[in-house]
């Protein structure tokens, strides 16, 4: 597909050695290297694909970018909004999550970014203006040590200035004492990766985390005052109706509907090429051609009405990503029930947490 549109060189995770030695070479030193489109790049185990280079990085020189404000910003809980900066302390991740996008690129693999590199990074991007720091690591604790240390750093350097990070949930649950830390720096918020609350959903994902476990991390970061922030593959190949009166009924319960962007409510499994959900021989016989155009493997779920009901809750969130989340929740709920056949169950009765105290990005992560 690259091809078609004339790319000439396709480069991969850690890029920067091979794209620079692309770059200094001549025009017509230039040959693009053959890619055969039907090949699958299927990942068994982590070292079954090229170890990724060691890097020794450089800051980035963001100067031709657009400003800051022509950026995602950060809303904050008094009803202000600030400029969002964003780096990475990390690239790749240890974990072989079946779903996940970065498995069939880093097989496991996980390298650091340079500590002083990555303050100098947030550094420029404070002067240019942002008060708020989205780090992008695919998981902020793969290397728990560094990622303290550049946040310690940071705090150290820039006080006022907060920030964001994801975790995963079995993480937060093995790093619990480095939890406080991160509020004691200027942790904002974390978001996690919960893909859903159906123990055998959450096996076949290889999650590494239970629904048991997404609850005590809730209540671990309630307890401690960090805003947790769950996101979700709603939609899946195992998702019954019932099973999505489920997850809507305990976001309620555990009052998280504030904390949840709409578009999660909708979120639809992708199935890239190289995915480990390829290794499940049910997921083999429902995807169809790999689709060049989308980049994915196309698939339909079992029971049409799920289909149909993701298309419908699409509909209600698509457009309405940073919209007053409770209408909307109760909006989508309200569908699910009358698809499912079953009467509105209200949650019990607790103090609803309105989004005025809830920050959050306005162009809302998929993760």
């Amino acid at each position: 597909m690259l091809r078609s549109l004339g790319v000439d060189a396709v480069f991969g995770g850690e890029f920067e050695e091979e794209l620079t030695r692309y770059a200094s070479l001549s025009a017509p030193a230039r040959t693009p290297t053959r890619v055969d489109p039907t090949r699958d790049h299927h990942v068994d185990a982590p070292g079954s694909a090229r170890p990724m280079p060691r890097l020794r990085f450089l800051v980035p020189d963001r100067s031709t970018l657009p400003p800051l404000d022509q950026y995602a910003a950060l809303q904050r809980a008094d009803g202000t909004r600030a400029l969002v900066g964003y780096t990475e302390a990390s690239r790749g991740c240890r974990h072989l999550c079946r779903h996940c996008p970065v498995v069939p690129i880093y097989a496991g693999q996980f390298r650091i970014v340079q500590a002083d590199v990555v303050l100098a990074d947030i550094a420029g991007q404070i002067a240019a203006g942002a008060t708020h720091i989205t780090f992008g690591d695919p998981d902020f604790f793969n290397g728990p040590t560094h990622a303290i240390r550049v946040v310690e750093g940071l705090h150290a350097a820039h006080p006022a200035v907060t920030y964001d990070v994801t975790i995963k949930i079995e993480h937060l649950l093995r790093h619990r004492k480095l939890l406080p830390r991160l509020r004691e720096t200027g942790c904002l918020f974390l978001t996690t990766a919960a893909e859903s609350i159906d123990d055998r959903v959450l096996a076949r994902l290889e999650k590494g985390h239970t629904r048991q476990d997404f609850f005590d991390a809730v209540a671990i970061c309630r307890d401690l005052d960090l805003m947790l922030m769950p996101t979700f593959v709603t939609f899946h190949p195992w998702i019954t109706l019932d099973g999505y009166d489920d997850l809507l009924e305990t976001i309620e319960r555990l009052d998280l509907v504030e904390h949840v962007a709409p578009i999660q409510l909708a979120i639809r499994l992708l199935i890239p090429r190289g995915s480990r959900l390829l290794e499940l021989e049910d997921v083999r016989r429902l995807v169809g051609p790999f689709d060049p155009a989308t980049l994915t493997y196309r698939w339909t779920h079992p029971d049409p009405r799920v289909d149909a009901l993701q298309t419908e809750v699409m509909e209600i969130v698509g457009m309405r990503l940073t919209a007053d989340r409770q209408a909307v929740f109760e909006e989508v709920t309200a569908l699910a029930h009358d698809r499912a056949g079953v009467p509105r169950r209200r949650a019990d009765s607790r103090p609803v947490r309105h989004r005025a105290t809830v920050p959050y990005l306005n162009e809302p992560w998929y993760c």
